[in-house]
């Protein structure tokens, strides 16, 4: 095809932009009696040296536009100012065989690419190194992605991931000695590691070895194993499949006791699941798998049991969430009983601590905590810092102690700690910032979308703005799967805010934010109900002369990229510019690759059902893009290792977008060795955000402060 050109509002008239030539196949599907025309399929071969040669030039072009913003540098220097501070994970306690605790917990000093997993024997007990990411890669992209210590807090079995894959490889590492021992599983993929209560061995998941394409073949049929400590692999025990649905996703978890292994099946991303146990009272061998829940009908998430009581997280009847008890005794749904009934705020969470159920809710979309007794009955409401984000609670039903975290927009992780006796909470770890978060405020609206729903729009900017229109604004969403978009703490926001832009969050349909009616209003048919609450987010921010769409930039990742990709393919004039994140962009091929068909539970089948193919094609972004329309300026990002959402997505997406002889600029960043995002070492993330925002700065036409990289520090 002939090379493109394209004028830029935001640079000399005389200058251009050439973008790399994609040559289009004569591809076309049918689809219910619907032709649709794939002209980029070859770029599906990801692996191919003519996507090797167009990602390359596809990249030089992205980084020579963007080398282009003097203020670059600043931001990156300030970036990593803002990034190098001490973060803490929640603690997790194990009760060692002569009394007292040993601690597990992630820290990263400020600017070390991957957490470090450390231990104390007690509170203030020395700390040691037991897992240094940072030391298996030269470029800091092995990551840590599942972790599992035995009852004794003697052994960890530990999974790595590299380049961002999903493919974890579990290891065995023994605490006190740092050494590991022979054992390795490999294959596991979306999986924890559940150790017997004895550690003599741990329950994962994994599917069968995929052939030469593992990083883009589709993964079929989990598998539920146990793995004997100190056997060769190949020995694991086959404990649970389900070879009557190779679609379903399984996991295995040991209870507290040690006497029962809890069975979870669910259809893909779905929500609801399936339960069975297998009682291991007279061991692994001959303990028959018997199924408690044998519809999908809702949400089943066991918390804690009592011998053969057991106290259950579910959906049935109640979309915002319910506790009941189930006697393994009568198992029977007419015996299950209700302990703490649904309430117009959703269930995020329970734990069971000290005898007491700790109930965390999301009360719009804010934390809320209660405490409850086992029977239901309510104790009492826990305070919390403010208005934000808690997590964590956990522990054994005999620990007198727990931990959270909490968070905000200007509010880095604080670990707190909860004495469940007196109920008097402390911080046991909190940051030292080189910010004043003072300077910043946050405000939650509620905006009404196409269908008259109630939207939550959290705001965030520094003090002192003017509402004159003129704000640079990025607007950020999700809206799928059941996700919350809670209230969190981001350097790159600090750095964004402190460049005088607006930072908005939208909870949307498809979100967990008011439970499950709330996300079933956002998938499959009802899939545009999302995007109608963005745009309406994106509408008001305009009204209320927060900014103006010249001014507005849109931002999401993965689900969130689809949404991107959705809106301003829908209602371009709404936006300035569009940041897409290894976006799910080709809505009639997302189930061919990896896991993609798992998301069939959540978008539809476009291949096997006519309704959902018609609902699914009107809004896929790929299928949407329109020759002589006026899109916003826009930066789609992807990884070439990201076997969650195949890159092909963003690279047809960007090469039919580049044809269309955009007015602004379409441009692509392609990231190696990395994947879906988890895991990725923090140099690669602080290169990627400096990107978008140099992106941003370019064609929003935004002035940052002269000093941007020397503000005053609060120590």
């Amino acid at each position: 095809m002939a090379e493109t050109r394209s004028p830029l509002a935001t640079i000399d008239p005389s200058s251009v932009l050439t973008y790399p030539q994609a040559r289009r196949a004569e591809q076309v599907d049918n689809y219910f009696g619907t032709s649709v025309a794939d002209p980029y399929r070859w770029m599906e071969d990801v692996d191919s040296s003519e996507i090797a040669s167009w990602v390359e030039a596809e990249n030089a072009l992205t980084q020579g536009f963007l080398a282009e913003v003097p203020e670059r540098a600043g931001m990156q220097k300030r970036l990593m100012s803002l990034m190098d501070f001490e973060r803490y994970t929640v603690p997790t306690g194990y009760n060692l065989e002569g009394g007292g605790k040993r601690y597990f917990f992630q820290h990263n000093s400020g600017l070390q690419n991957q957490a470090v997993v450390y231990w104390q024997d007690g509170l203030d007990g020395e700390r040691t190194v037991l897992l240094d990411p940072n030391t298996m890669s030269a470029d800091g992209t092995v990551a840590l992605n599942g972790f599992s210590v035995t009852d004794d807090g003697q052994l960890a079995a530990y999974a790595i991931s590299e380049a961002g894959s999903d493919w974890m490889i579990w290891r065995v590492r023994d605490v006190e000695t740092g050494s590991d021992l022979e054992d390795k599983v490999e294959w596991s993929k979306f999986s924890g590691a559940s150790w017997t209560k004895d550690g003599s061995g741990f329950f994962y998941a994994r599917y069968d070895a995929p052939g030469s394409e593992s990083f883009k073949e589709a993964n079929y049929f989990h598998k539920v194993y146990f793995h004997v400590l100190g056997t060769a692999q190949n020995e694991d025990i086959l404990v649970f499949e389900r070879p009557d649905n190779g679609e379903l996703n399984l996991g295995a978890q040991v209870t507290d006791d040690g006497r029962y292994v809890i069975l979870h099946q669910s259809q893909g991303t779905s929500p609801n699941n399936e339960l069975a146990i297998l009682d291991l009272t007279n061991g692994l061998k001959g303990a028959a798998v018997v199924r408690l829940v044998t519809e999908s009908d809702a949400a089943y998430s066991p918390i804690d049991n009592d011998g053969t009581f057991f106290w259950v997280q579910t959906t049935l009847d109640a979309p915002n969430g319910k506790v009941i008890g189930i006697d393994l005794r009568k198992p029977e749904r007419e015996y299950w009983v209700t302990l703490i009934p649904e309430t117009r705020n959703a269930i995020d969470q329970v734990s069971m601590v000290h005898g007491t159920l700790i109930v965390l809710y999301l009360a719009d979309a804010q934390s809320m905590v209660e405490l409850h007794h086992p029977d239901g009955t309510f104790l009492q409401r826990l305070e919390l810092p403010g208005i934000g984000t808690a997590g964590g609670f956990n522990g054994r039903r005999e620990d007198d102690e727990t931990f959270f975290g909490f968070t905000n927009f200007t509010t880095p992780g604080v670990v707190y700690r909860l004495d469940l006796k007196t109920l008097a909470t402390s911080i046991y770890k909190a940051p030292e910032l080189r910010f004043a978060p003072a300077e910043f405020e946050t405000k939650q609206v509620f905006v009404t979308s196409k269908d008259g729903a109630r939207v939550p729009l959290f705001l965030s900017y520094k003090k002192g703005l003017t509402l004159d229109g003129t704000a640079p604004t990025l607007l950020y969403g999700y809206g799928g799967f059941g996700i919350s978009l809670l209230p969190s703490f981001s350097s790159g926001r600090v750095l964004w805010m402190e460049m005088g832009g607006v930072y908005a969050q939208a909870c949307l349909r498809g979100g967990g934010e008011y439970g499950e009616a709330w996300h079933e209003a956002g998938m499959k048919l009802q899939k545009q109900n999302v995007f109608d609450d963005f745009t309406a987010c994106a509408q008001w921010l305009t009204e209320a002369k927060y900014t103006s769409p010249k001014k507005l930039a849109i931002q999401g990742g993965s689900n969130g990229g689809l949404l991107v990709g959705a809106c301003i393919t829908q209602r371009p004039e709404l936006f300035g510019a569009a940041l897409a994140e290894v976006g799910v962009l080709d809505m009639l091929r997302f189930d061919k690759f990896t896991i993609g068909w798992a998301w069939k539970a959540e978008y539809g089948a476009p291949s096997d059902d006519a309704a959902e193919f018609a609902a699914i094609y009107q809004y896929s972004p790929l299928h949407r893009l329109r020759d002589a329309v006026s899109y916003p300026a826009t930066m789609v990002m992807t990884a070439d290792h990201d076997d969650r959402v195949f890159p092909a997505h963003s690279f047809k997406f960007v090469a039919a977008m580049q044809a269309l002889a955009p007015i602004e600029p379409a441009l692509i960043r392609v990231e190696t060795r990395a994947g879906h995002g988890a895991g990725m070492p923090l140099s690669k993330r602080v290169e990627a955000l400096v990107d978008q925002y140099a992106f941003l700065v370019r064609v929003l036409k935004m002035s940052p402060p002269a000093n941007l990289s020397r503000p005053t520090f609060v120590p």
